[in-house]
């Protein structure tokens, strides 16, 4: 990056528009968890997203591999730790394990976005919208045929 602040912001601008982009995919599916009235939602998953997205965007654009994967090690243990919260037993029951892996899935949509892998994010996005949603019905029978099944 620059020394010169007024060439801060044409560093700027790209990163907010991914910053932006990774929000609009976490949102979604917080959006969905939130209507389904999961432990996390609408505010959970766009944090993890852009904080995701953050920490790489911060390495800048000459990061070297080896900065990256730590980052990316980071991020993969810290966000683990954040979902393992979103998983709640009760009884002989354990229920939040769609919604703990979806939060660990909106880290990685924040990273691809942040790593300009877009597609990437995108389809991350969609395949776990498809998954919370197409699959329920699924998932209501399954539960229904095997009361002691978890969520």
């Amino acid at each position: 990056m620059s020394n010169d602040p007024a060439l801060w912001w044409n560093d700027f601008w790209p990163d907010l528009l991914k910053i932006l982009a990774t929000y609009v995919l976490t949102a979604a599916i917080g959006w969905d968890r939130e209507r389904e009235a999961h432990s996390a939602g609408v505010r959970t998953f766009p944090i993890v997203g852009i904080a995701s997205c953050g920490y790489l965007l911060i390495l800048g654009p000459g990061a070297d591999a080896a900065a990256q994967s730590r980052v990316l090690q980071g991020l993969i243990t810290g966000i683990g730790f954040v979902g393992g919260g979103a998983i709640l037993k009760d009884g002989i029951n354990v229920r939040g394990m769609a919604t703990a892996a979806s939060i660990w899935n909106a880290g990685v949509i924040g990273a691809a976005v942040a790593m300009n892998r877009l597609p990437i994010g995108i389809a991350l996005a969609v395949i776990n919208l498809f998954t919370l949603r197409a699959l329920r019905p699924l998932k209501t029978q399954l539960d229904r045929n095997d009361p002691q099944a978890g969520s």
